[in-house]
């Protein structure tokens, strides 16, 4: 008799743990000021749009988005994490640009069960030996952009190109793709600290090695000035530059202008591909925000579609962990960047573009998709997740 009121029991907790939440919370850390302020806005910016497409709501139920700045600080960052799983309850975290912020918040996170969607960071351990059940990435592992600029590179033939990218794990695995694809010689490497600002001797450094080509990662606010330091000190007729679509984003282009024009960089998303999601969320996001979205907001949006979609396909009983991961993973969504599909490291399988800098039909600098280096690709890491 006690055993069967137990089981009685049990199945009552179990039925009112499944049973449809009244409310959807979304923890969103990003990193909001400062050098990188750029990129988490746009993530923010790009991540509201989808919550707006879809009524303010996901799967059908109204939508409470907790935003906080974790400054650039992995101990921000940590504290933060700590009051959204612990004082707020979120069923869902999502919004950081930095893999040093992810690594201080994963540990909380997913160690709680909560599922982390990443609009940006892809950091490579979450991706191979490290992968995690409870991490979903709708953007990219942190060197593919690197691998598809390496193995333009190589196929340019270049043979002697200098390195410049920010000392930090992101910005060690980004160099790691470019050196998987690249198979030409070095003329140097300069590794900056992450948040510089002043590349004067970088640039100095760069003209003595006299290299065929530089290969450069600096998102947001450094790029910005790496680009225009560059252009003040006349090395654009020297030696071209390579990047990746983090360097050249559309914010990035907005603000250097005319020294980007004409340069090559790589990416898995564009405001032309030609599909209807995409189409859409360019034309109302310009319409929203006044300007044209980026990689970050691309992603941001993509964010807000899977939940959307996960949280409908489970019809709101997010507290059924294993139901909403294997919805996550089906990912039932209209992806921006057309066909989507996760791996099994819960990473997408992808294209990647060569894009280059030119003037639209309004004289604004964006890029123009001008060739496909990868399709269907998939990470370096993924043969070791053992999911």
């Amino acid at each position: 008799m006690k055993k069967t009121l137990l089981c009685i029991a049990l199945a009552g907790a179990l039925s009112a743990s499944a049973q449809a939440a009244d409310k959807i919370k979304v923890g969103f850390i990003s990193t909001l000021s400062g050098p990188g302020g750029v990129l988490g806005g746009a993530i923010r910016d790009g991540f509201q749009l989808g919550l707006d497409h879809a009524g303010g709501k996901l799967g059908g139920l109204p939508a409470e988005l907790i935003v906080e700045d974790d400054q650039q600080k992995p101990d921000v960052a940590k504290q933060l994490a700590d009051k959204l799983i612990k004082r707020d309850k979120v069923d869902f975290m999502t919004g950081i640009v930095f893999q040093n912020i992810m690594q201080a918040v994963q540990g909380t996170v997913l160690g709680a069960e909560t599922y982390y969607v990443s609009p940006n960071t892809g950091p490579s351990n979450l991706a191979g030996a490290g992968c995690n059940p409870y991490f979903f990435a709708v953007s990219w592992v942190s060197d593919s952009y690197s691998e598809a600029t390496g193995k333009t590179m190589t196929d340019k033939g270049l043979n002697k190109v200098f390195v410049i990218a920010p000392n930090y794990p992101g910005g060690m695995d980004v160099v790691n793709g470019f050196k998987r694809y690249y198979k030409g010689g070095y003329a140097g490497e300069a590794y900056t600290k992450l948040g510089q600002l002043d590349y004067a001797v970088e640039i100095s450094q760069i003209r003595a090695a006299k290299p065929d080509a530089v290969f450069f990662f600096l998102p947001g606010g450094m790029g910005v000035n790496f680009l225009k330091q560059w252009h003040q000190a006349g090395m654009g007729k020297e030696f071209p530059l390579f990047g990746t679509g983090w360097s050249f984003d559309q914010d990035t282009l907005a603000a250097v202008g005319e020294p980007t024009e004409f340069a090559l960089n790589t990416s898995h998303w564009n405001l032309d591909l030609d599909n209807p999601a995409n189409k859409k969320f360019v034309a109302d996001f310009e319409k929203k925000y006044k300007r044209l979205p980026n990689e970050f907001a691309a992603q941001g949006y993509d964010a807000a579609r899977l939940l959307d979609a996960a949280v409908r396909d489970v019809k709101g009983k997010v507290e059924d962990k294993a139901a909403l991961g294997a919805a996550l993973k089906a990912a039932n969504f209209e992806s921006v960047r057309g066909a989507f599909k996760f791996n099994k490291n819960n990473f997408p399988i992808q294209n990647y573009y060569l894009r280059q800098v030119r003037k639209d039909d309004k004289g604004r600098f964006v890029n123009k998709t001008v060739g496909t280096i990868f399709t269907d690709h998939q990470d370096a890491y993924v043969s070791a997740c053992k999911m």
